[in-house]
C-alpha cells in the first residue's frame, strides 16, 4: 500500500488535526507494515497559488513541480488529509494543493454523459477539526464549507472519503477533551 500523508495545520504543537492524521496512518501501517508512508507538510512547505505557469503538464519548473505533487497523489492507495477549518473552510495551504491534483484528463474527464472521477478506488480520509459546531443541526451549520467542499471534490474525482470530525475544539476545555475523545473513537473504527 502507498499511503500519503497531507497536513496543513499552521499551529504546529498546538495543532488539534496533526495528531490525529499521525494516529491513523499509525493505524494503517499496523495493519500493513510494508505500506510507503510519503508525507507532505503544506505549513512547513506551502506551495505557491497556481497559476498558468505552476499548471501541471506544462514547461518549466514550478509545472514540473506541481506534476510531481500530481503523480504523488495518483500513486497513493490512501490518502490522509488534516484539515483544520480556517474562516468555515480549507487552509490556503490545502486548497493550493488541491488545484495541482484537479486536473482534467488526469483525475476527472468530461464526457457526452457529464463528468466521470478517475480516482474510483482511491480511499480518502479527512480529519476534521472545528473550533465551534458545524455539525447538522448546529446553529453554524450553515458556515460549514470545509467537509462539504472536501467530500464533494472527492466524489467528483471518483474516490471514497472518509470523515474523522474533532468538533468545538475551541469551546472549552470540557469540549476539546470531548472532541478529541470523538475523533479517537471513529479512527478505532477505521477499516485498517
Amino acid at each position: 500500500m502507498k499511503l500519503l500523508q497531507i497536513d496543513s495545520s499552521i499551529t504546529g504543537e498546538s495543532s488539534v488535526s496533526r495528531p490525529l492524521t499521525e494516529k491513523v496512518v499509525a493505524k494503517l501501517v499496523a495493519a500493513d507494515p510494508g505500506a510507503e508512508v510519503i508525507k507532505r507538510d503544506l505549513a512547513a512547505a506551502p506551495l505557491p497559488h497556481l497559476d498558468l505557469a505552476s499548471f501541471p503538464g506544462g514547461e518549466g519548473d514550478a509545472s514540473a513541480a506541481s506534476e510531481a505533487i500530481l503523480a504523488e497523489f495518483l500513486a497513493a492507495d490512501v490518502v490522509v488529509i488534516g484539515a483544520p477549518m480556517y474562516n468555515f473552510t480549507v487552509p490556503s495551504q490545502l486548497k493550493a494543493w488541491i488545484d495541482r491534483i484537479v486536473i482534467p484528463g488526469r483525475t476527472f474527464r468530461y464526457g457526452p454523459e457529464g463528468v466521470t472521477g478517475l480516482v474510483a478506488g482511491k480511499r480518502i480520509i479527512v480529519v476534521v477539526s472545528r473550533g465551534n459546531f458545524y455539525g447538522p443541526g448546529a446553529p453554524a451549520a450553515a458556515f460549514e464549507h470545509l467537509e462539504t467542499l472536501l467530500g464533494g471534490l472527492f466524489g467528483f474525482l471518483g474516490a471514497t472519503t472518509e470523515f474523522v470530525i474533532a468538533e468545538g475544539v475551541r469551546a472549552g476545555p470540557d469540549h476539546l477533551t470531548a472532541a478529541l475523545d470523538s475523533a479517537h473513537q471513529a479512527i478505532d473504527r477505521l477499516a485498517a
